[in-house]
């Protein structure tokens, strides 16, 4: 039952990270447009879509490298906000190289834009740093024994107690 608990709670810290991962590259890729001084105000409508569709794309193309980095986690109780970041940060590097043209005749990534590498790795870092925040400073808990019970305390003497 408590692993059916955590399943929960691990899929809830996904969809949060996806979701501030997703909001962190729609604002940096978007943000040389809201710089302009020219541009109006931004209407919200458009901005939620925008918002949506990049909490769909980071969550369709993070799902398999996040998921195992959570297995990993779970597996060998590492609760390290550190290790999270890292993680989320290769996910995110993970996601954008899996975007680009890699020629297979010179090993190499053609057409590496360095802004959006470095955009897709800090969201995959702040999107680690939430999942620990919500779900991986308990990571393997769920394996733990339930701690003993309580002894009761020991009598009292019988001459401390007052008289009736």
């Amino acid at each position: 039952m408590v692993l059916i608990g955590r399943l929960f709670v691990i899929l809830f810290a996904s969809f949060a990270a996806c979701l501030v991962a997703g909001m962190i590259v729609v604002v940096a890729v978007l943000f040389p447009e809201f710089s302009d001084l020219g541009a109006g105000p931004v209407d919200p409508g458009a901005l939620n879509i925008v918002l949506g569709f990049g909490f769909i794309f980071v969550s369709g193309f993070a799902l398999l490298p996040a998921m195992i980095v959570v297995l990993i986690t779970e597996a060998f109780y590492v609760r390290s906000a550190l290790a999270y970041a890292v993680g989320g940060g290769l996910v995110g590097l993970a996601c954008y190289l899996g975007l680009v043209p890699f020629n297979t005749t010179t090993l190499q990534f053609e057409g590496i834009v360095r802004r959006h590498l470095e955009i897709m790795t800090g969201a995959g870092i702040v999107a680690g740093v939430v999942y620990w925040m919500i779900a991986g400073r308990n990571a393997g808990a769920w394996r733990q024994p339930p701690p003993p019970p309580l002894r009761p305390p020991p009598p009292l003497p019988s001459n401390s107690r007052p008289p009736t």
